[in-house]
């Protein structure tokens, strides 16, 4: 059962927040890992296979994070790009650590066959505080495009700029855990001044394909790789999935662009948003980073094989 909030305690109901009330949420956030300890050493410790890209520093004082990427070492012009893509949102745990185990674990099969871009973390001070903003109460997710207002997001368009064209696939990697619906979304809506509608949240993995590109097959082809892993979210009592309708089991579609979602920067053929439930009593944290993995060697496999 989630704990859902009858009111956020911060704000005035009806009112989108101003700077006060930005720095009353900012002062209720709180450090609880390391970026440092957790991503970076682990990055640091791939160099010995990979090339290691610097690509952009964020400065939130008293703190400074800088962001790194993962690329294949072998990196050859003529072979197709892919983009692996974690820690949109900091607080989704397995995304950041999905990505880092597939460069630890399967990489390595795919070095001949296309060159990998990953960005295990893109959101470090939000993975510390497990939270789903950046420090100014802005959604990175919600932030990619021009002029982006998110140090995040900027950083990362900037490193994709000159690969524009090249890539075959994107994958993004995500969660939907307890805290979308006690945490989040109601603070999503007291920021906005907006009335909160109490959702559910999905019991499972499922994804999200882009309006503007669907690829039916290729979604299929990462869900039933994942199914062998863990489950697949069902839909709801109205066919839908964190309110969008279903298109095939465990699939559902958002407007990538229009929204300024990661998933749609690249421009790639195949592209996919993944979800997994980590709060789910059938899974294990294990399991939810498995699935990741699971999800990325299925996408690859599945552009590689049509390429």
């Amino acid at each position: 059962m989630i704990n859902t909030p009858a009111s956020y305690p911060i704000g005035t109901p009806g009112l989108a927040w101003g700077d006060a009330e930005r720095a009353q949420w900012l002062a209720r956030q709180s450090r609880q890992r390391s970026y440092a300890s957790d991503v970076v050493s682990a990055v640091e410790r791939l160099s010995a296979l990979f090339d290691v890209k610097e690509y952009g520093q964020l400065d939130y004082p008293p703190d400074h994070y800088r962001l790194f990427a993962v690329r294949s070492r072998n990196w050859h012009d003529a072979k197709p790009v892919a983009l692996v893509t974690g820690g949109v949102h900091g607080y989704e745990t397995s995304g950041v650590r999905g990505a880092l185990q597939f460069l630890e674990q399967r990489a390595a099969g795919y070095a001949d066959r296309i060159n990998l871009l990953v960005a295990p973390c893109v959101s470090p001070w939000a993975y510390e505080r497990i939270n789903r903003w950046n420090p100014n109460a802005i959604d990175p997710n919600r932030s990619f495009r021009e002029a982006s207002p998110a140090g995040e997001s900027a950083a990362l368009l900037r490193l994709i700029a000159p690969l524009r064209g090249r890539f075959l696939v994107h994958i993004d990697l995500h969660e939907t855990p307890d805290t979308d619906e006690s945490e989040f979304r109601p603070a999503l809506a007291a920021r906005d001044g907006e009335v909160f509608e109490p959702g559910s949240i999905p019991d499972g993995f499922y994804l999200v394909d882009d309006v503007d590109n669907p690829q039916p097959e290729f979604q299929q082809a990462v869900i039933d790789a994942v199914a062998k892993v863990t489950h697949i979210a069902p839909a709801d009592a109205n066919g839908q999935i964190i309110g969008s309708d279903i298109v095939a089991p465990g699939v559902i579609r958002y407007a990538m662009k229009q929204l300024g979602l990661c998933g749609g920067i690249s421009g790639a053929r195949y592209t996919t948003t993944t979800e997994v439930y980590p709060d789910s009593p059938r899974a294990t944290p294990e399991q939810c980073s498995a699935a990741q993995v699971a999800a990325v060697c299925a996408a690859l496999d599945f552009a590689l094989a049509r390429h």
